[in-house]
């Protein structure tokens, strides 16, 4: 499928127009509304690696354009320019949370987290943290970035996030989560907790 202009989408115009949008701050890709262009060649496996062709995109200022102009609709992730909307793969989060700090304690905490393309969201009512369990039981940790972009929060963090838990009542039962920007985010029901 090729553009308007007859074009046919590729990384490089997609880092044009992205270098163009983003002069004057991050791009407002909630507001584009361009034509679908077809499917890149582009994935983001569950570490965070971004792939063109199946080659990792090894420059990091390549990866952080990408992500500045990536969008989700539905359950569905595009990269958007003012003029072309491409479809790309996502394994699981496109982001990866690497890590983050703590301001104050207990239910006054805030949890700021970092990805590992720079972004940086404090976790509360607008951001917030969630915990989703596979057929094994296995969890894996989120935290929303911005409009629908959730990035991985990385095992070494959730360890640690672990450390600062703490049992509460939430929806009239008690559960084992974590407090950020005067919110609890709920972990794992405290009956649940091994002994």
């Amino acid at each position: 499928m090729t553009t308007q202009n007859g074009v046919r989408p590729s990384a490089n115009s997609l880092v044009a127009s992205a270098r163009a949008a983003s002069r004057k701050g991050p791009p407002p890709v909630h507001l584009w509304n361009p034509p679908f262009c077809g499917d890149l060649d582009m994935r983001i496996a569950r570490d965070g690696t971004w792939f063109y062709l199946g080659t990792p995109i090894g420059r990091f200022e390549m990866v952080k354009l990408f992500s500045s102009i990536l969008r989700k609709d539905g359950n569905d992730y595009f990269l958007v320019t003012p003029i072309e909307k491409v479809g790309i793969t996502v394994d699981d989060a496109p982001f990866v949370a690497t890590d983050f700090t703590v301001d104050g304690a207990g239910d006054q905490q805030a949890l700021t987290f970092t990805t590992h393309v720079g972004d940086s969201v404090t976790a509360g009512p607008d951001h917030p943290i969630t915990v989703r369990y596979d057929d094994a039981g296995e969890p894996s940790p989120y935290v929303l970035v911005r409009a629908n972009l959730e990035a991985l929060i990385d095992r070494k963090s959730f360890y640690r996030l672990v450390d600062l838990g703490q049992h509460h009542d939430h929806a009239g039962e008690k559960w084992f989560g974590l407090w950020s920007g005067g919110a609890f985010f709920p972990v794992i029901r405290s009956a649940d907790l091994p002994e």
